[in-house]
């Protein structure tokens, strides 16, 4: 990597490459500067200076010398090399020097300086052209000194002789009956002081790094848990997360198809955080695996974090329901990560919580149950801690499944108003008894940004998988399990019955319908059959009249007829002539 000098704040940094120590002290120890690392037996102070120098050398090409005042030299190699630093590699490639200088009784009434250790440290700095340096522990080379001027002059005196030569030195000192150090000197001639402390908490220990000072730099104040792990150290620097976040409108599925209809029809959103809360035997585990195998089935990562059951009870338990995890995890798509409540500290807890999801790099984790862990300190240090694991899934993008356990009967208990707040979305598992037996209900108290159903809803468990049906209310209230059954039962008879009352008055209608077009055709026939009568009276009577009317006409033409008689008849002629007389 580059060797360029990390700058912020004015002041130039030499990176640590320790995961986390770096963004707290906004880029790293102070360059060409002394820092002090100062704490108990046992809380990691060797190693974070020796991680100091191998990443130095390693990643930003700059070579180190280690000196130390208690351990010998092959007692150090063997101590760090389980962490997987080839301490031998670097001081065969000259980038690492290591020298252990055996410190004899101080003659008091005599003359004392460090004159001697200047030589010997100006030749190990020239063999490898180091740029770091780390003295531990830089007590020992005073413990037998009454004079705390003299101590205190004398260390001045050193970190100015290793200043002066532009070096970035670590030095660490034993913190002794409440102070930083023994002598209570180291602290005000460095630039720079990180506390390191092992926290017993009700038989849980814990790992906690503090920066008392920075000079001319800003830098985090808070208490920072960090871990010892296979890798070496890493601190997280959850406390200082910021609520500038960047938030999806991506949705994804809960596993469950009706569930996701009450949440808009679309599920959660990613990024999101949900809480699932219940009480013993309500199915929260299993909605939260339905959930895990639905972001696996997507193709993406999910982290599952256990708390009180191992990772083969919950993958047989889930696969009585239907639900089967296993191929998930050969095909490394879900891991699980199991840990007793009691084992750790809160905040070592969310150190190792931090670091499992950095390494993994999930889509989205599951907490079963989160609320186990009210039994290792109070309501307030729970609170905080969530608050931190929250923001810090937030950040990441990353869609948090929490499991909360409730006492029987409650609707909210005290540890989840404590986080709900902090939660997008929480669904809630009732209990519900009545005819004898016990059944689950589902209901969303609440989901930010969208749209929810408020009804409740059965939840039903089955060797199928889980589903949600609609209950029954009445006056008897809400019905559920064998209730509901018989008041489907009774409903489908209900329906039954007026079906059939329906068939039997479409029947009986057909029948009258049938009447009434049979008495209608004969009406129809006895009206047409009295219309031709009518209508063949009055075809006669017409006929009649033109009979008569022809009748007359004949009569009359017969008559006229009989006036033109022929002129030979006797009486004809006289006729004739009278009528010849006429005028």
């Amino acid at each position: 990597m580059s060797n360029v000098p990390h700058v912020r704040d004015g002041l130039s940094k030499a990176p640590s490459g320790i995961e986390g120590l770096d963004d707290i002290t906004g880029g790293g120890l102070p360059r060409g500067r002394s820092t002090l690392l100062c704490g108990g037996t046992g809380t990691g102070k060797t190693l974070m200076a020796m991680e100091f120098l191998v990443h130095g050398a390693v990643l930003y090409g700059e070579p180190g010398v280690f000196i130390t005042f208690e351990e010998s030299e092959q007692d150090l190699r063997d101590n760090i090399a389980s962490f997987g630093f080839d301490l031998d590699g670097l001081i065969g490639q000259h980038q690492l020097m290591i020298d252990c200088v055996l410190l004899e009784p101080i003659a008091v009434s005599g003359t004392y300086d460090l004159d001697g250790l200047f030589v010997r440290l100006e030749q190990a700095i020239k063999q490898v052209d180091a740029k770091r340096v780390v003295l531990d522990s830089v007590d020992m080379l005073f413990s037998t000194l009454p004079n705390r001027l003299l101590v205190r002059e004398e260390l001045r005196r050193l970190l100015r002789w290793l200043k002066l030569r532009g070096l970035t030195v670590i030095i660490t000192a034993e913190s002794d009956n409440g102070n930083l150090t023994r002598d209570s000197v180291e602290e005000y001639v460095s630039d720079c002081v990180i506390a390191l402390e092992n926290r017993v908490t009700r038989q849980a220990s814990v790992r906690l790094l503090r920066i008392v000072k920075y000079r001319g730099s800003a830098h985090g104040g808070n208490e920072y848990p960090f871990l010892i792990g296979e890798k070496g150290i890493s601190v997280l620097p959850v406390t200082s997360l910021s609520l500038d976040l960047v938030v999806s409108q991506e949705r994804v599925s809960t596993g469950i198809p009706r569930l996701d209809t009450m949440l808009d029809g679309k599920g959660y959103y990613r990024g999101s955080s949900i809480m699932v809360s219940g009480p013993a035997g309500s199915g929260k585990s299993s909605v939260a695996a339905k959930f895990a195998q639905a972001t696996c089935n997507r193709g993406e990562r999910c982290l599952y974090f256990l708390l009180e059951e191992s990772r083969d009870q919950v993958v047989r338990n889930m696969r009585s329901i239907g639900i089967d995890l296993q191929p998930f995890v050969d095909c490394g798509l879900l891991r699980f990560m199991m840990t007793r409540p009691t084992l750790y500290g809160l905040e070592a807890h969310l150190a190792r919580f931090h670091q499992a999801i950095n390494e993994f790099k999930p889509s989205a984790v599951v907490f079963d149950p989160i609320t186990i862990l009210h039994v290792i300190e109070d309501r307030q240090a729970n609170q905080s801690m969530l608050m931190r694991l929250v923001n810090y899934l937030r950040l990441q993008q990353i869609t948090a499944h929490f499991v909360t356990l409730t006492a029987q009967g409650a609707i909210l208990s005290p540890s989840e108003v404590g986080i709900s707040s902090l939660i997008d979305s929480w669904i809630q598992l009732r209990d519900v008894e009545s005819n004898g037996e016990r059944n689950r209900v589902l209901l969303i108290l609440k989901s930010r940004g969208m749209p929810h159903s408020r009804q409740l809803r059965e939840f039903v468990m089955s060797s199928h998988g889980i589903d949600l049906v609609d209950i029954y209310t009445g006056s008897a209230g809400v019905l559920t399990g064998s209730a509901r059954i018989l008041q489907e039962m009774q409903e489908a008879s209900d329906v039954r019955a007026i079906r059939n009352e329906i068939e039997r008055r479409t029947i009986e209608l057909a029948s009258k319908r049938q009447l009434k077009d049979t008495r209608i055709a004969a009406i129809e026939a006895e009206f047409a059959a009295s219309q031709a009568v009518e209508e063949r009276l009055v075809e006669l009577n017409k006929q009649r009249e033109l009979y008569e009317v022809r009748a007359s006409q004949k009569m009359f033409q017969s008559r006229q007829s009989d006036l033109d008689v022929a002129p030979d008849a006797p009486g004809n002629n006289k006729d004739k002539k009278d009528n010849e007389a006429l005028p």
